[in-house]
């Protein structure tokens, strides 16, 4: 039920499916195993969100980002067996929150990015995302500032997700940390998100473009105290 719930969503805002399941995840399989878990179940999520969104994704964008975002994500699952407990989610969760009015000033500043410069932040990002399990909230204002909005934001959002988790899985694979019941806990997860997703289309298009937003300023302070949280429980 919190899978579809997460699901939905995502499906609507395009993220916060990470936010919401992680806490149950870790309970669940422990910190280790949590992440992959997520990373699978992210896969079919973000997929089910490109197909409910085909015909609006922007593919020039998605391989620009995910130009960078692949080596970053090696770069950043393989650092993440060397970073002390609770440091990045403590940062994230800061991150996270100070982005509701970086992202409303970076908006005034009615700056434009272009696909050179999405290449460079899907390598931030990338490098991130190999670290912690959702990195939704920091792709958000980036893609905003490219141009993208409601169908377009979602589907091109997730299909560069989609590349991205794809990668951290295949390297969670090689480092040993991604066994068959693993895999199999991330489809069962990532079967609710799926559902999930076609569920949120059918809200996206009632929504405006400014409430569109604020949802998503709503979910960037949440993603930020569910890290704070998870950090000070470590």
């Amino acid at each position: 039920m919190l899978g579809l719930v997460a699901g939905t969503l995502g499906g609507i805002v395009g993220f916060g499916t990470s936010v919401m399941l992680m806490p149950a995840l870790v309970l669940a399989f422990g910190p280790k195993q949590a992440v992959p878990v997520m990373a699978i179940a992210a896969i079919m999520g973000n997929c089910s969100r490109v197909v409910a969104w085909w015909s609006d994704v922007n593919w020039r964008t998605t391989a620009a980002f995910s130009a960078g975002a692949i080596p970053g994500v090696v770069a950043g699952a393989n650092t993440l067996l060397a970073l002390p407990g609770g440091v990045v989610e403590t940062v994230l969760g800061l991150f996270f929150i100070a982005l509701i009015p970086v992202r409303r000033w970076m908006a005034a500043q009615h700056w434009k990015l272009n696909l050179w410069h999405m290449a460079a932040v899907g390598l931030g990002i990338g490098f991130l995302s190999g670290i912690v399990a959702s990195t939704g909230p920091v792709n958000t204002p980036f893609f905003l500032m490219h141009g993208l909005v409601k169908g377009a934001f979602l589907g091109t959002e997730a299909a560069a997700s989609m590349v991205m988790f794809i990668a951290k899985a295949i390297t969670f694979r090689r480092l040993g940390a991604l066994p068959l019941e693993v895999v199999s806990a991330g489809v069962i997860v990532g079967s609710s998100l799926v559902v999930g997703a076609f569920v949120g289309k059918h809200y996206v298009a009632l929504i405006p473009p400014e409430k569109f937003r604020l949802l998503m300023d709503g979910l960037l302070l949440m993603a930020g105290l569910v890290m704070l949280w998870a950090a000070v429980g470590r």
